[in-house]
């Protein structure tokens, strides 16, 4: 007798766990900032600066991290619970690879990689000791971040939720006093007793410990809610075979992800080599965005999860309906929370700083961002829909011209040729997004996914 399929998921009951999750670890990149900013503009200069370089070279994980979702979620909902958990071991051994490379890669090349991003003179002393101290976190953010895909995979959110509430309140409780230092401590009684202000190698400090408190409790809930206890050689073997469907997924992904991220980073140099205040404003305004894009961002992967499930029992035309109020919703709801950031912008922006030239040009990038979210969401929602069909190779395809050369190129030649500055920077962002957006969701109309979905769906039956 084959196993009884579960029913298909909800998408609210997976988006707001992972929309929470999503807001503290954004809101914990939006504190780490402030802090950095209270020391000065540099400071917080210098700390977007190494985070960008960091999380561009983490997007080599993308290669596991976006094919073990969709391919868990194909498995399970076609019913095939051994062929999920082997997929689930194999992605440990994978992420240990991947994410020792890039600490390597960050520790040894922090130097280089933050000159080519065109770091100002004043800054680079500052984010130079911080990259090198987030290298170690990479691996453990490898992990953490496998483990988690897993957990949702299996429809249990709100365990991952609470672990990213653990590990970031973990981080917040220790990023203030070991960042700012702490005075006397007479609250424990030793009142001779006081931490030493560390600045941003500070923030990499409650960093560690939080993710190691996150990979400790991963490992308990995969013990208790799944029954997965890590063997020994899970840490370090890669297992060609059960890997392949997830490259298959995940190696487009990766592309897609690097190819923009590199072209992001084209867009940071080009702040960066208009000044550092004007690589302060491109942090501070881009703290907000990644708050505004927030929802977009949880529906686009819950619409993976769910949209992976669905395609494993065989319901196309539920995924198809799903996409499409998805998408709906996303829109309104990006386009409503753009304009209540632009709206509410200089006071955003006050808490950052006080400089009055960088609250003003950040408004100005808050009020081009209620173009540019809506066009963002095309991508978050439709492309996530499409990967969790099996159409992985579309979104790179079409998308890499773009990237390339409308956000890459265009920040360039709007910012820096024009001499538009910031301003230019963001109409590239927009245009691309908005392109990217638009062929997304012409491939989804015109059921050229379906293809992918069904031949996804026959190797699943021909696995039994």
């Amino acid at each position: 007798m084959r196993p009884a399929r579960p029913a298909p998921p909800r998408l609210f009951a997976l988006a707001w766990p992972l929309f929470l999750e999503l807001l503290l670890g954004i809101g914990v990149g939006v504190a780490g900032t402030l802090l950095a900013a209270r020391i000065s503009d540099t400071a917080g200069a210098a700390f977007a600066l190494a985070n960008h370089v960091a999380a561009t070279l983490f997007l080599l994980f993308r290669i596991i991290g976006a094919g073990v979702g969709v391919v868990l979620a194909q498995n399970l909902g076609g019913g095939q619970r051994a062929a999920a958990d082997a997929v689930a071991r194999a992605s440990l051994g994978a992420s240990s690879w991947i994410g020792a490379l890039t600490a390597l890669a960050a520790l040894l090349g922090a130097a280089p990689l933050l000159r080519l991003m065109n770091a100002p003179p004043e800054v680079l002393p500052l984010a130079l000791p911080l990259l090198q101290a987030l290298a170690p976190l990479m691996l453990l953010d490898a992990w953490n971040a496998s483990m988690g895909s897993v957990m949702r995979a299996h429809l249990h959110a709100r365990d991952a939720l609470a672990v990213t509430v653990a590990m970031q309140g973990t981080l917040l409780l220790l990023c203030v006093p070991l960042m700012l230092g702490w005075g006397p401590l007479q609250a424990l009684g030793l009142p001779a007793i006081s931490l030493p202000a560390l600045g941003l190698p500070g923030f990499a400090l409650a960093l560690l410990l939080s993710r190691a408190l996150g990979l400790v409790l991963h490992l308990w809930l995969w013990r208790r809610r799944l029954g997965l206890v890590p063997r020994a050689a899970d840490w370090w073997q890669l297992r060609p075979r059960e890997l392949a469907a997830v490259a298959h997924i995940g190696l487009p992904g990766a592309a897609e992800n690097i190819i923009y991220r590199l072209a992001f980073m084209v867009s940071v140099g080009v702040a960066g080599s208009l000044g550092a205040q004007a690589l302060a404003t491109h942090a501070y305004a881009m703290q907000v965005i990644h708050l505004v894009l927030l929802f977009g961002l949880a529906t686009g992967l819950s619409v993976e999860t769910v949209v992976g499930h669905l395609i494993g029992a065989g319901q196309l035309h539920a995924a198809h309906r799903l996409v499409r109020r998805a998408l709906a919703r996303g829109l309104l709801v990006s386009l409503g929370v753009a304009m209540a950031a632009a709206l509410a912008g200089a006071w955003l922006m006050r808490g950052f700083t006080q400089d009055a030239q960088i609250v003003g040009a950040a408004c100005t990038l808050l009020w081009w961002t209620v173009l540019l979210e809506p066009g963002r969401t095309f991508n978050l929602v439709v492309i996530n829909g499409l990967r969790a069909a099996g159409d992985a190779r579309y979104p790179v395809l079409a998308g890499a011209l773009s990237m390339a050369v409308v956000l890459g190129g265009g920040s360039w030649f709007l910012g820096l040729h024009l001499g538009w500055g910031l301003p230019g920077v963001w109409l590239a962002y927009a245009a691309d997004e908005w392109l990217r957006g638009i062929l997304m969701w012409r491939r989804w109309q015109q059921l050229k996914w379906v293809p992918h979905a069904r031949a996804s769906r026959r190797r699943l039956v021909r696995s039994r």
